[in-house]
């Protein structure tokens, strides 16, 4: 069970944007420009989703989850699946996920959700410290 807390969405920043590509002031190559290794990320770790490609319209758009915080040491800054966020979420004191929507046909990307996971803070409002009978 994950207990996202800290969570932004990036919805309206989305939503402008394409508002900006579809009245042209801005370009199909300023927003379809996804880095080779975040479509790596999508085809090996990404989760499909129920959403059309925006620009290009021919497939579904795959969300890739990155993680990132000092507490995951070498394994910040990469791509991990949605179990595997599970996982972590027990192991881990904090660390931000930042979810991107990527299509692999035209490479558009956006940043779609972020939040912070990690058990720090989920001890039932009692502090960090331990008393001498604990």
């Amino acid at each position: 069970m994950r207990t996202q807390r800290q969570v932004v969405d990036y919805a309206l920043q989305r939503r402008a944007l394409l508002a900006q590509l579809h009245a042209g002031r801005v370009g199909v190559m300023e927003v379809c420009d996804a880095d080779p290794y975040l479509l790596q990320a999508a085809k090996f770790h990404g989760e499909p989703s129920d959403t059309t490609c925006p620009v290009c319209r021919k497939e579904e758009l795959t969300q890739v989850s990155w993680v990132f915080g000092d507490a995951l040491k070498h394994a910040s800054g990469s791509a991990r699946k949605p179990e595997e966020l599970d996982r972590m979420a027990t192991l881990f004191e904090e660390f931000n996920v930042y979810v991107v929507e990527v299509c692999r046909t035209c490479n558009w990307n956006h940043l779609v959700l972020s939040y912070v996971l990690g058990t720090d803070g989920l001890n039932d409002g009692r502090s960090g410290r331990k008393t001498a009978a604990e």
